[in-house]
């Protein structure tokens, strides 16, 4: 990817390091499975390990948005990733040894989510104080290419190739790379190594860790558009998740594609998404955010309808590129909006309660996804995709109108 310079050194250095941790990311997307799967036949300790990523969102997210908020974003992300190193080299180590059970990795899987919450957090509070206003859409859109690239192309397939040579090997791959993200955080300036500035009233909950939570959560309540935005953001969140999670049955049985089509399938998806991620600068910066987020809101959730009425491999491809584009626009304009509105001193809580929600609600829509479609078929989570598409839109577009903003 080529730099833009406009955006600054720091940045690129802020962007090198998140690409390193995605890539770690993306090679245990492949990883973690693989060596579950080697250590144990239990289906429900398999799905365990992937479980407990997800867990400290519910668990650690709203808290991380507290300490992000309390210490300087530098200081966050140094240290969670110093953690996930650690955490990694004693996998590594265990592995390579053959005493690695099932039980270490679960709780590996859940430790290394408590950092990535940290870091993933504090890194949202870092952005604003390395761009200037004017490029904040375009350095999202950096960041979110850089993700897809690590956790989608590039890292899923390393990580199996990785795992085929030696089962160790990935973890201490993925150890090495944060490392280096490590040490090109700490070369970042240091005003990042400072507490974010408080505005007046943002620490109305108290100053403890459970009273900055709530402060938190008090200021997202009273502010209509964002609090409109993440509710209605979860909801196709959950929406895509529903369709998505059962997507590989309908791939086999309506489209008769095997594991290569169907991974193929995927990639060309990733392929709509970066491209998504890279034009979102230009998109929003043509057209208004409000405008934005209400297309990519419909197109997000109404596109996977194209398969009740076309269910072939051509539109299984227009669906899976559109949404995946739409998606990632969509992010790319959250983010922005988001670093706008919400005061410095409180932007790490809204950023942790709004990840918690989405999250929580990803999860649950996996599990309608699956019961609907033993019930109903597997159309059916395509068309609650498409429901849903319809009144989140309709909830954004008259929530944020500029005389009911909040």
């Amino acid at each position: 990817m080529v730099a833009d310079r406009s955006l600054g050194r720091p940045f690129w250095t802020f962007w090198t390091a998140a690409a390193l941790a995605n890539l770690g990311d993306g090679i245990r997307v492949a990883a973690f499975p693989l060596l579950a799967a080697a250590l144990s036949d239990d289906p429900v300790a398999v799905a365990a390990v992937a479980a407990a990523q997800f867990l400290p969102w519910l668990v650690t997210g709203l808290l991380a948005g507290a300490l992000a908020d309390r210490r300087g974003a530098r200081t966050v992300i140094a240290t969670a990733d110093a953690g996930r190193v650690l955490v990694l080299a004693t996998l590594a180590v265990a592995v390579a040894t053959g005493w690695a059970t099932i039980a270490l990795v679960v709780a590996a899987s859940f430790l290394l989510g408590v950092g990535e919450t940290l870091r993933d957090t504090a890194a949202q509070t870092a952005v604003p104080r390395l761009v200037r206003d004017e490029h904040l859409e375009r350095a999202n859109g950096r960041l979110v290419a850089g993700e897809i690239v690590g956790n989608e192309f590039v890292g899923p397939p390393v990580g199996a190739l990785l795992f085929v040579v030696g089962a160790a090997l990935p973890f201490a791959v993925n150890g090495a790379a944060l490392a280096l993200a490590v040490m090109l955080v700490l070369s970042l300036p240091l005003s990042l190594a400072r507490p974010p500035v408080r505005n007046a009233g943002t620490e109305a909950g108290g100053t403890g860790a459970g009273g900055g939570v709530l402060a938190g959560l008090r200021w997202l309540v009273r502010q209509r558009v964002l609090r409109t935005l993440v509710v209605v953001g979860a909801a196709i969140a959950a929406a895509d998740t529903a369709w998505f999670a059962i997507f590989v049955l309908y791939a086999r049985e309506s489209l008769g594609l095997g594991a290569l089509g169907f991974g193929l399938l995927l990639a060309t998806g990733a392929g709509g998404g970066l491209a998504g991620s890279l034009l979102a600068g230009r998109v929003l910066g043509r057209f208004r955010h409000r405008d934005v987020l209400a297309v990519t809101l419909a197109l997000t959730g109404g596109v996977p309808v194209l398969l009740v009425v076309a269910p072939n491999r051509v539109a299984a491809v227009v669906v899976v590129v559109l949404t995946s584009a739409s998606f990632a626009v969509l992010n790319v304009a959250a983010l922005s909006l988001r670093h706008r509105l919400v005061p410095e001193g409180l932007l790490g809580r809204v950023v942790a309660a709004s990840r918690t929600l989405t999250y929580s609600c990803t999860a649950l829509g996996a599990l309608a996804g699956g019961a609907l479609a033993a019930q109903a078929g597997l159309v059916a989570p395509f068309l609650l995709s498409g429901a849903v598409a319809v009144v989140a839109t309709a909830g954004w577009w008259v929530a944020s109108r500029p005389s009911t903003a909040g």
